[in-house]
């Protein structure tokens, strides 16, 4: 073959490439979408695939570009993704026409990851009756039932917090109630002494970090699984099973059998699953494998701690800049306890009118989740509209964007809590707040991470302050590696005891 004939070759290969990476390009185009302008191998993504930029913080930059759209097209690589901003059409989405769009789009890889196979991830088949079987552990009888030991973990966790006051050095908040949050996981929802406050070398605390640490290694991961999940997915038969995985399951399936064998009884998360292997039936035709249980335990620890701590830190740091919103929920806190004492109860709690817009901005200015997922099972037109998508289109909804929309909440980037008072809340169209998601697929144990974070608010400014110190990164800026949302360098902050007379 001479020298001609390979260029020849090489360039039929590279305009094959080419071709391949770019066909579907047109996409948007032929469907009247209007939407940023894809590059090759990138899409319109290339930031995010660099880490430059976090997904969430990208999607705001295209709702801002567009802002006059009730659609936007963009390209996760050659994968066309469609962005919803339209809340009618977001509602369609997410209730009216949810059996359109059931499935939240991501792939099971159950030999690669075991641990995937849990309620977040799981296509409909097998979601439907998992979240009907679970979903009784998440009533409000039964928080009024855990009341009590989320509130003893919130003293452990005063108790911690007068340790470190002493000291009168910076505390890492994110470190500080991840402990505390992982405690009330263990306590409420597995009956495990966790012991992250009381031991820095928990188990369990480590698992956490692992799972959500933005290392280079867990980025790789996930780009591989995103591009080629096949190759992927045959990995997990020459690779042995992570460290998380193989704790995870171990714990899982010991204490299913230690209560099985003592006739341990406590009416938790781990009962209901327990409750599930002894009767199968209850899910159909689905195969309850060990694997399958001891992940629906494993999104429930690392979802319940995660989420929570990260929301009870950011509400700290915004506390800690404005002082005279936390010297007001902390005179609402303070009135509380002076009607009913030191025993509080979940009703006490409910009432903390101010304590709530606190946590509903909170959840605004940084929602953990910056965008919602969602997959057409079959084609669909969308309402009052001429774009039709295929079978298995992926939707996106971008809540951080619409978040910090200024035309829904005025200077988006100021801590407010008055934007949810009643009338205010009244105001505004309901899907342009979604900390939680809506619809069937909403965050199931949205009532308990309500309640563990109030409740350790509660216990830690009542008796402390918090301010700003020189560790802390003011203004704020986010860490483009994390999959959750999260600060560069974590929230350091100062914490006093208060002299009361």
């Amino acid at each position: 073959m001479d020298p001609f004939e390979i260029l020849c070759g090489i360039a039929v290969a590279l305009i094959v490439l080419y071709y391949y990476f770019t066909s579907t390009y047109d996409f948007w185009n032929s469907r009247g979408v209007r939407g940023p302008q894809p590059s090759l191998l990138f899409g319109t993504v290339k930031d995010v695939m660099l880490t430059k930029k976090a997904m969430g913080h990208y999607l705001k930059e295209v709702y801002d570009e567009y802002k006059d759209e009730s659609m936007i097209g963009i390209f996760l690589r050659k994968t066309p993704i469609l962005i919803v901003k339209n809340p009618e059409l977001i509602k369609d989405v997410l209730i009216k026409d949810f059996s359109k769009f059931a499935d939240r789009g991501f792939t099971v890889l159950e030999k690669a990851e075991p641990l995937s196979q849990h309620l977040f991830l799981l296509e409909p088949k097998r979601w439907r009756p998992l979240r009907t079987n679970l979903s009784p552990v998440f009533t409000s009888g039964k928080l009024k039932e855990m009341f009590s030991l989320i509130s003893e973990c919130a003293d452990h966790l005063e108790k911690y917090i007068e340790k470190l006051a002493n000291i009168k050095e910076p505390v890492e908040c994110r470190e500080l109630t991840a402990k505390y949050t992982t405690d009330v996981i263990g306590t409420c929802a597995f009956g495990i002494e966790m012991n992250a406050m009381s031991n820095d070398d928990s188990e369990f605390r480590r698992m956490g970090r692992q799972v959500f640490a933005p290392t280079w290694k867990n980025i790789i991961r996930t780009r591989i699984r995103s591009i080629i999940p096949s190759l992927y997915n045959m990995l997990g038969y020459i690779l042995p099973q992570n460290e998380v995985t193989k704790f995870f399951t171990r714990v899982i399936v010991e204490t299913l059998d230690y209560r099985e064998k003592n006739n341990v009884i406590r009416h938790d998360f781990v009962d209901m699953l327990r409750e599930l292997k002894k009767h199968p039936e209850k899910l159909g035709d689905i195969d309850l494998t060990d694997s399958l249980i001891a992940a629906q335990a494993f999104v429930f620890f690392i979802a319940g701690f995660e989420t929570s701590s990260t929301t009870m830190s950011h509400a700290l740091y915004e506390l800690a800049i404005n002082q005279q919103i936390q010297d007001k929920l902390r005179k609402e806190i303070d009135q509380e306890y002076a009607i009913y004492g030191s025993n509080l109860t979940y009703d006490n709690v409910k009432k903390m009118s101010y304590l709530d817009k606190v946590f509903k901005e909170t959840l605004r200015k940084y929602p953990p989740l910056t965008f919602l997922m969602r997959k057409s099972v079959s084609d669909y037109t969308f309402d009052g509209t001429k774009v039709s998508i295929p079978k298995n289109q992926s939707v996106w909804i971008p809540s951080y964007a619409i978040h910090y929309d200024p035309s829904i909440y005025p200077e988006p980037d100021v801590f407010d809590p008055e934007r949810f008072t009643e009338e205010a809340e009244r105001s505004r169209h309901a899907m342009f707040y979604l900390p939680f998601g809506d619809g069937p697929r909403n965050c199931i144990g949205a009532r308990f991470a309500v309640h563990q974070t109030k409740i350790g608010l509660i216990k830690m400014l009542r008796n402390y302050k918090v301010e700003t110190c020189e560790k802390t990164r003011i203004p704020y800026k986010n860490d483009p590696k994390a999959f959750l949302l999260a600060p560069i360098d974590g929230i350091h902050l100062r914490i006093t005891k208060i002299e009361r007379i």
